[in-house]
């Protein structure tokens, strides 16, 4: 009886408890208008909610600078929320990842507000770690990844409020020669070979010290991001490559979004601390070496003390200003880069008098869908699609170098062009699903309806078509010297499909100079202590030309050195 009564006595103390602990815990939003922000593609989104007996009634857009292919994917979350979901389960729309994102935060912002929930902005006291890096795109998160495997205390700084930089719009795959994926798939390459068509693809005015690191770093790299749990599984041809070698997830899919998220999971899993809206705004010298940073976060400023500081913050592709400086042509053109591609590495590394190589050279990615902005990875090119212009005709070698493309689609009237391919180009590429998805492509029937539909010569393009296909049958491009190999099939499976495309700046392959252990030299040719840079923020690597698929074995092969040499430094 004991044990009978102190059982009921135990029961209704937990009811008790439990009870109170709902009555605490009450999560029902008040009746009104509230307001959240979030960070998306394109800057802040900002919304207003209106709540009604405990459910979100009403949606409002305040400010956005979001694109019009982002809009759909605005839509569907908004019609999610409206019909009962929780923002805070919500799923990111494919192909709008960082939109929805922003969007998801702002929905959710509103409703902590409903709720009475204020959330504060984290203060950060001043700190020591080994490494600093500034930055958390696919350079960053590899040095910091490196750094921790290494023993390393590491902290990651990002001004954005999402992780990945311009990382998350990659959609081609990375580089790589003599790789284990190749292998097994059989295909022939070399490093040597990987090394030449890059020398060529930067006319020669790349560092070759830098390009050797690169190729002889690519298969590790693509061993190491597999070993982490990316899918690399496929392996296609981008445009100046002599072989295929450019590895991606399964079926085409863009790699950009996967590796921020496998780069992120094992930094989190080593230990590494990253840090959002978090700007560094200098970086610490003592006896000219650099020995921490200074940071500017939304609760204050404060300093963190480190052994070694990486620079991975990007390029200016978004800085308009320092694009017209180091290169007016391009002031007018729209950019494919993410908001905080404002060039802020090379402004930090100045008073280390560190030296700068290459800043003129910018390149345009020829394929940028014109309406919406989105870019169409050259793998749809390498898979066999075609370029024409207004009067329906080819008018270059769609397997020619960026500039070269670029170059040509300038000369054409209106300054743009139109890709086109069939379905089975469409089925050989899983990343051209998403074109679809958001929008961006028209489909017919037959290439007459497609010409009509994309307002090019009918005739001319009918024509062009006939003429191409019997090119790729013969192997023999005798207009543009297209490759037999570079022409894998007759476009000539319905439907078919085709989008307006013109250049914008797409990488600056400009930067700060650096040594083949990512440490920074200064106009002197020397190494600054302590400080380590890789990624898009230095120079030399592309020459003035970059390959398709080349960015991310270069974010990946110096991320991973810029972090050992980082250790090494503090070791020493």
């Amino acid at each position: 009886m004991d044990f009978l009564k102190k059982s009921l006595i135990c029961a209704f103390v937990l009811a008790a408890f439990f009870m109170a602990g709902c009555r605490q815990k009450d999560n029902s939003m008040k009746n009104g208008e509230y307001f959240g922000t979030g960070d998306g593609r394109s800057g802040p989104i900002t919304v207003s909610i209106k709540v009604s007996d405990n459910k979100i009634t009403g949606i409002k857009i305040i400010s956005q600078a979001e694109s019009d292919f982002a809009q759909p994917a605005i839509k569907v979350l908004t019609d999610g929320v409206l019909n009962g979901t929780n923002p805070k389960k919500l799923d990111a729309v494919s192909g709008a990842t960082l939109t929805s994102k922003g969007f998801k935060k702002a929905l959710v912002s509103a409703s902590d507000s409903a709720r009475g929930i204020v959330e504060k902005p984290k203060h950060y006291k001043d700190t020591k770690c080994d490494v600093v890096v500034i930055g958390s795109g696919g350079a960053g998160l590899s040095a910091a990844v490196e750094s921790a495997s290494g023993g390393a205390k590491v902290i990651v700084l990002e001004k954005m409020g999402i992780a990945g930089g311009n990382t998350n719009y990659s959609t081609g795959g990375i580089n790589a020669s003599e790789s284990s994926v190749q292998k097994k798939l059989g295909i022939q390459d070399s490093n040597e070979q990987f090394f030449k068509d890059t020398m060529k693809g930067g006319h020669y005015l790349n560092d070759e010290e830098l390009v050797r690191v690169l190729v002889e770093n690519s298969a590790a790299a693509v061993d190491w991001l597999i070993s982490l749990g990316a899918d690399l599984s496929d392996v296609g041809k981008m445009a100046g490559a002599s072989n295929p070698r450019t590895h991606r997830p399964k079926g085409g899919a863009p790699i950009g979004s996967h590796l921020v998220s496998v780069l992120s999971k094992a930094a989190a899993d080593r230990g590494v601390e990253v840090r959002l809206k978090n700007k560094v705004t200098g970086i610490l010298e003592v006896n000219d070496r650099a020995a921490g940073v200074i940071v500017e976060s939304l609760a204050g400023t404060y300093v963190i003390e480190a052994g070694s500081v990486v620079i991975a913050t990007g390029g200016f592709g978004a800085n308009m200003d320092m694009l017209s400086k180091f290169n007016v042509a391009y002031r007018n053109f729209g950019t494919t880069n993410h908001p905080g591609a404002t060039g802020d590495g090379i402004k930090l590394a100045e008073k280390f008098n560190a030296d700068t190589l290459l800043m003129e050279k910018i390149q345009t990615h020829p394929t940028v869908a014109k309406e919406s902005g989105m870019m169409i990875t050259e793998a749809v090119r390498g898979n066999g699609a075609i370029l024409v212009n207004l009067e329906g005709e080819r008018f270059v070698n769609e397997m020619e170098t960026r500039d070269v493309v670029s170059g040509a689609i300038l000369n054409q009237i209106g300054k743009t062009a139109f890709l086109v391919f069939d379905q089975g180009v469409r089925d050989s590429l899983k990343a051209i699903d998403l074109y679809s998805e958001l929008g961006i492509l028209k489909s017919a029937r037959t290439p007459k309806e497609l010409a009509s539909r994309l307002g090019v010569n009918v005739a001319g393009f009918e024509q062009t078509l006939t003429r191409y296909n019997a090119f790729q049958k013969s192997g023999n491009d005798s207009d543009f010297g297209r490759k037999g190999s570079e022409m894998p099939a007759a476009l000539e499976s319905a439907p078919y499909y085709g989008c307006e495309v013109a250049p914008a700046v797409h990488h600056t392959m400009g930067g700060l100079k650096i040594d083949s252990e990512a440490r920074v030299l200064n106009r002197d040719g020397k190494p600054v202590e302590g400080l380590f840079a890789a990624g898009e923020v230095t120079g030399g690597v592309h020459g003035d030309n970059r390959l398709g698929g080349n960015s991310v074995s270069d974010i990946i092969v110096f991320g991973r050195i810029a972090g050992r040499s980082a250790v090494k430094n503090i070791k020493k």
